[in-house]
């Protein structure tokens, strides 16, 4: 399943009243691995951004004066995320901007290219799946990191491809714990490593790998976490360990 974690930012709060997005972020997930390839877009919306909304993700007018329009970029993150499941925190407000900058686009051209989105991607809303969840508790995407324990410590200003990030931790934290599966994180676009990211290749001789079987404990354990993804995510793809490799 490819899905796509997205988060804007915007100039206010109502696309209705004539507000605009700013910048576009979003990170690509496939079976549930992040693939290293990423969208990040800042964008001209030739209007004034409220200062309200300043100071929430801290973008000024001065900062996207240069960017492209929305037009400009229109065809290349349309082409990002078709076709794939949009996971998106309070998925209404993003999808409205969107839905929102398409139609302008499609008026200027004189046709319907683009859009609207929920007709070409399948779309989860995270905060909903956190409110079903966690019914009564704040669910907003703070809460939820301090709840699952993901650090967001460096997450001072709203950003759209911070937000993006944090987010996919926090999704898979809440359909199964299986943020261990974030191993691609650390590869490029290109397939190389990441700056900063240690590792350590394992050399193991042929005839020198030992299979052992998993204690009663062990299974038991084993077999009490896959209930808990089950629980979680509505489904399992892991049925039983045969055998544990050391």
């Amino acid at each position: 399943m490819r899905q796509i974690i997205l988060d804007t930012e915007t100039t206010g709060i109502d696309p209705r009243e004539g507000h605009r997005l700013i910048e576009i972020g979003a990170v690509e997930m496939v079976n549930r691995r992040l693939t290293g390839r990423t969208y990040h877009q800042f964008i001209n919306p030739e209007r004034e951004i409220e200062e309200e909304a300043i100071s929430v993700h801290g973008i000024t007018n001065e900062r996207v004066a240069g960017e492209p329009l929305f037009a400009e970029i229109a065809d290349e993150f349309w082409a990002f995320i078709e076709g794939g499941e949009l996971v998106i925190h309070n998925a209404p407000f993003d999808v409205g901007f969107i839905d929102h900058e398409l139609t302008m686009l499609n008026a200027s051209r004189g046709e319907p290219r683009l859009g609207p989105v929920a007709e070409h991607c399948r779309i989860l809303d995270t905060l909903q799946l956190a409110r079903d969840k966690h019914p009564g508790q704040r669910n907003n995407l703070d809460a939820l990191c301090k709840r699952y324990e993901i650090d967001n410590g460096h997450r001072v200003l709203h950003g759209a491809l911070l937000d993006a990030e944090i987010l996919a931790e926090v999704y898979l934290a809440m359909t199964g714990g299986q943020t261990a599966l974030l191993l691609d994180a650390s590869m490029n676009a290109e397939g190389g490593r990441k700056a900063g990211i240690q590792h350590r290749p394992v050399s193991i001789a042929a005839g020198q790998l030992r299979v052992s079987t998993p204690s009663d404990q062990e299974l038991a354990a084993h077999r009490k976490k896959l209930a808990s993804i089950r629980e979680a995510a509505g489904e399992c793809l892991w049925d039983g360990v045969k055998g544990i490799v050391h």
